[in-house]
């Protein structure tokens, strides 16, 4: 009996996406977020049974976008079936920029249309089209299943002026959040996308801390 060994702590592993600039945006908040993110929250201590498993910066561009966020979904389910403990989580966080925003945007849901008001980085500008056909009409919709309320309050509490927002829009925040949540589904983690404004409406520092205090409670609720 006393030779036992205690049961492993659950531990909940964060996988963090941004996007380059596109059309109208030069500068990406979200590049430099993604690409900060893990010396800045190494600094500052990591909260417990939380780790950042990556950190990777999209194209802004649905089918450019595509292939390398699967391979990211794929190859960190793979690693997690290859671990012992089944108590572990997994969490895709995506970060976009709304520059028109002035503060910070939980998303609840991705619709399943592409409807590009400008082309992508790729030239692709799709009107009215179905993210997954087989999923049926542009009318649908994939909800996360982490508890928006509950993170945006949270937030707040914390000082940050954040929302929760039901409509990602219909650009490739919209697109690449349809694909992780319905991947997410399929196989039995978690996904959440988070907008952001432009740097000269919120500064840098403040996005980063934003970014850490999200983390911090994703390991909360999660």
């Amino acid at each position: 009996m006393g030779s036992e060994c205690p049961p492993a702590a659950a531990v909940t592993t964060v996988h963090v996406t941004g996007f380059k600039k596109f059309h109208g945006v030069s500068e990406n908040p979200t590049e430099t977020i993604v690409n900060n993110l893990m010396e800045y929250v190494n600094k500052k201590g990591l909260p417990k049974g939380l780790v950042i498993g990556s950190c990777h910066i999209l194209e802004t561009a649905g089918q450019g976008a595509l292939v390398p966020l699967y391979q990211i979904l794929q190859s960190a389910i793979t690693a997690k079936e290859s671990e012992s403990s089944s108590s572990n989580k997994t969490i895709w966080l995506h970060f976009g920029v709304n520059s028109g925003a002035t503060r910070f945007a939980i998303e609840h849901q991705a619709v399943n249309e592409a409807t590009f008001r400008c082309p992508d980085e790729m030239g692709w500008k799709p009107q009215k089209v179905p993210i997954v056909p087989s999923d049926g009409p542009i009318s649908g919709i994939r909800e996360t299943t982490l508890p928006v309320e509950e993170i945006t309050k949270a937030l707040a509490n914390k000082g940050y002026n954040v929302m929760t927002s039901d409509d990602a829009g219909r650009f490739v925040c919209n697109y690449v959040y349809y694909h992780s949540l319905r991947f997410s589904e399929q196989n039995g983690t978690k996904s959440l996308f988070v907008h952001v404004p432009l740097f000269s409406t919120i500064d840098e520092e403040t996005q980063m801390e934003f970014a850490a205090s999200l983390l911090e409670i994703l390991a909360s609720v999660s």
